[in-house]
């Protein structure tokens, strides 16, 4: 009985993820459209703030009801590692590279992506060794400093090729009928269910991985983060059926910088000591292959390869490649 309790909250919460996740693709894309700042700025700021607010309120429950750090510190990390495996899975569905079909001012945000992670890398290393104030480290204020820097300088760059996009939509008006602030409030309504929905689905992930017997690290890595990124991997897949690639790229690789923030935050609110400090060493495993995805990723996109072998291009490829060994390697240092 409770299992199937359990199957038909999944079931439910998934519904109205997927539905959600499609309404917001395309609000996002009317916004856009209006603003003229393009789907790279609306995919990095908007769409990654709501479809990470998960990570952000699994993190916080994590630490402050149940004093579980590493579900914390392994959604969170976990889930920039399955946010970049997003980015195989559409370069998958497309008979094109997806690297070529993208802006390459994503590489801007991407790289913001591995300097946090690399931070977050330094910072578990040095351990109970690292700078802090009171219980708070000093590399989690960092972390909220270098991202609000980060959505300063990508805001900056995109409106210096604001002419750029104005010209790429030039006679492409698909929204005409559309007001802004009509855009803006659907946007925000259907907002409100993801997040509603996203927010009660690890809870149901959790339990069910906790009858498995898996450590908390692996859990977190895997179903907890899993589940927390299934709002990016619905609105990611929409935006690009709708052709708006840019959106969906800008919302991983945004994602991304917003995790590593909320590991900042989910400091703040341990107050036991810096988080970083009371997390089990098998969380470099994920930080290494999220650095690598996030490096591999931003050599495709540098490269912009013409054409697929397989169905994969070889970018595509590594991510997936990577992504497997890292879930190998962190069930053998978890067990």
């Amino acid at each position: 009985m409770a299992l199937a309790l359990t199957i038909g909250q999944f079931a439910i919460c998934t519904a109205l993820i997927v539905l959600s996740g499609v309404r917001l693709s395309r609000y996002g894309d009317v916004i856009a459209e209006k603003t003229g700042m393009g789907g790279t700025w609306i995919g990095v700021v908007l769409m990654a703030a709501v479809t990470s607010l998960p990570e952000l309120i699994t993190g916080a429950s994590s630490v402050v009801i149940f004093d579980l750090p590493d579900i914390a510190a392994g959604d969170v990390i976990g889930s920039c590692m399955f946010n970049l495996l997003i980015l195989a899975f559409l370069d998958f569905r497309d008979p094109n590279p997806l690297s070529t079909r993208i802006h390459q001012r994503h590489v801007l945000t991407a790289g913001f992506g591995l300097l946090l992670l690399g931070l977050a890398m330094l910072a578990m290393l040095a351990g109970a060794r690292a700078p802090a104030i009171g219980w708070i480290g000093l590399h989690s204020l960092l972390f909220l400093a270098v991202y609000v820097f980060a959505m300063r300088t990508i805001f900056v760059f995109e409106r210096a090729h604001v002419t750029q996009v104005a010209e790429e939509l030039t006679g492409e008006i698909r929204y005409g009928a559309f007001t802004i602030r009509r855009a803006v409030v659907l946007f925000a309504a259907w907002a409100s269910v993801l997040v509603a929905a996203a927010v009660v689905l690890p809870g149901a992930a959790e339990q069910l991985a906790a009858l498995t017997g898996l450590g908390h690290s692996f859990v977190g890595s895997l179903f907890v983060a899993a589940s927390t990124s299934l709002p990016e991997v619905v609105v990611s897949v929409a935006a690009a059926r709708m052709g708006a690639l840019d959106m969906a790229a800008g919302n991983l690789f945004g994602s991304n910088l917003f995790n590593i923030a909320v590991l900042g935050v989910d400091d703040v609110l341990y107050t036991s000591g810096p988080i970083l400090a009371a997390v089990s060493p098998a969380h470099l495993v994920t930080l290494a292959a999220a650095m690598t995805m996030t490096a591999i990723a931003i050599i495709g996109m540098t490269y912009r390869a013409s054409r697929k072998r397989f169905r994969l291009s070889w970018d595509a490829l590594g991510i997936a490649v990577v992504y497997l060994l890292a879930i190998g390697l962190l069930k053998a240092v978890s067990g």
